[in-house]
């Protein structure tokens, strides 16, 4: 077990059921406030086993509910606790880009943790989505106070690259399909005039949707950002050469893209930066579609159309460029950008059809950890599946236990075989889907390993 760092005890607002002893006899479920405002939750089996697991949960939306979560879901909770592992998580104190209130929330949350049942023979910290980027902040930022992380469909290229990797797409929507009009994609004053712009590009998309031109410029346009041709499992699954297919399903991911992340999303994360923090000055736009795996679908479709795909990439490569606000970007560095620099192992898993967080993201991360020397800290594993997040419990326990392992032995064994083979214990009765595989670069990685990412 790591020494860990001495924190001041928190004065902490607790419900009557808190006062149960630290070795109690039957399982304990807390729930209670945190200073900030943050709800937290407990669930500690009277076997205790002596690990504790943090889980920090993905991104809400302001306005939304935003109760504390300790697990994925219901299912993976269960079946830890029956094993003995205690979970526990926060709500953090606010919703949306709100990793300097979710750091502290998930410290001080373990911080009680220890007071109430002292110290844990071992604290992994873990997390989906969103809660991948605070995971692998508090394995980097916080290192003593953790074995080992797991990242679960992280946001981890960081939160620079992020956004960068959202404005393209809608860049490229707007100057193919809405030549000429006043749709603004940063800089927003409100939700409200976020929302507008999103509703004038999202009709756009929709009319373009209709004819062979518009579905290869929405090809495009999801290939800058390299969202899959089969990203929901609700989607029927197309052939290999099924480019209509696939740009069907894009589509979806598309319009989901330009309602929320692109534009609302973006507004409360400029709201904190204090300005703009994503820029495309210096793009070459068709150099980043060379590079997309879904190069040749896009080719495809622009044949189809009778379009010519050198025009539309001129065309986008001469428009008008939307710079950052060096302020906006110095805090998002501070924030929410990763060094690379891991002192105890972190192994990610991600599906291959994640039309949200694309698969791309671990090759961002992976750049950052070889840079700063961590490369050999750093294990990832694929789950050849459509979905954000969409993992059975079996694939995530089955990679739990794989850093466990890493953590015994000192050594990685995150094969698609050995992965697998722990799912199905776990799960018998789902399908194995880890695979290998080596996703392509990530369009515009950014990440303080390389000082050259420094300058927009």
């Amino acid at each position: 077990m790591k020494t860990r760092t001495c924190l001041a005890v928190l004065t902490l607002t607790l419900s009557a059921a808190t006062a149960l002893p630290a070795q109690a006899a039957t399982d304990t479920h807390l729930e209670g406030q945190l200073p900030s405002g943050a709800a937290y939750l407990m669930d500690v089996p009277a076997g205790w086993n002596g690990t504790v697991l943090l889980y920090s949960h993905g991104y809400r939306p302001t306005g939304a509910a935003n109760p504390a979560q300790d697990s994925p879901d219901s299912t993976t909770r269960d079946r830890l606790l029956a094993e003995g592992y205690a979970l526990i998580g926060s709500s953090y104190a606010t919703n949306g880009w709100a990793v300097t209130n979710a750091v502290p929330d998930q410290l001080a949350t373990l911080n009680l943790f220890t007071e109430k049942f002292g110290t844990a023979r071992r604290t992994l910290a873990w997390g989906t989505s969103y809660g991948g980027l605070v995971t692998t902040t508090l394995a980097e930022r916080h290192a003593d106070r953790f074995d080992g992380s797991l990242s679960m469909c992280g946001l981890v290229q960081g939160g620079v690259a992020n956004w960068n990797s959202t404005l393209d797409p809608v860049f490229a929507l707007r100057t193919l399909l809405a030549p000429g009009a006043d749709i603004p994609l940063t800089g927003f004053a409100d939700q409200t005039a976020a929302t507008t712009a999103a509703k004038a590009l999202a009709s756009k998309v929709s009319a373009a949707q209709q004819t062979t031109e518009g579905r290869a410029r929405i090809a495009l346009a999801a290939a800058l950002h390299n969202i899959p041709g089969y990203n929901d499992p609700t989607q029927t699954k197309p052939g290999a050469t099924d480019w209509d297919g696939q740009e069907a399903n894009q589509y979806t991911a598309v319009t989901g893209l330009v309602q929320l992340p692109a534009f609302s999303w973006r507004q409360e994360a400029e709201s904190r930066a204090g300005g703009n923090m994503s820029w495309n000055t210096g793009v070459d736009y068709t150099a980043m579609l060379s590079r997309s795996p879904l190069y040749k679908e896009v080719t495809e479709l622009y044949r189809e159309a009778g379009l010519s795909l050198r025009t539309d990439l001129t065309a986008l490569n001469r428009a008008p460029r939307i710079s950052a606000d060096p302020a906006a970007v110095r805090w998002m560095r501070h924030t929410s950008v990763f060094t690379g620099r891991l002192t105890d192992p972190q192994l990610d898993i991600h599906t291959t059809g994640d039309g949200l967080i694309p698969v791309q993201a671990e090759s961002a991360y992976r750049r950052a950890a070889d840079a700063a020397g961590s490369g050999a800290l750093l294990s990832q594993a694929y789950v050849d599946g459509p979905g954000h997040c969409a993992f059975t419990s079996g694939e995530m326990l089955g990679a739990l236990h794989t850093l466990e392992h890493r953590l015994d032995t000192g050594r990685w064994d995150t094969s698609a075989a050995v992965l697998n083979g722990r799912a199905a214990q776990e799960d018998p009765t789902t399908e194995q889907r880890y695979v290998t595989y080596h996703p392509a670069t990530y369009p515009r990685p950014y990440d303080l390993a390389h000082p050259g990412d420094a300058r927009p």
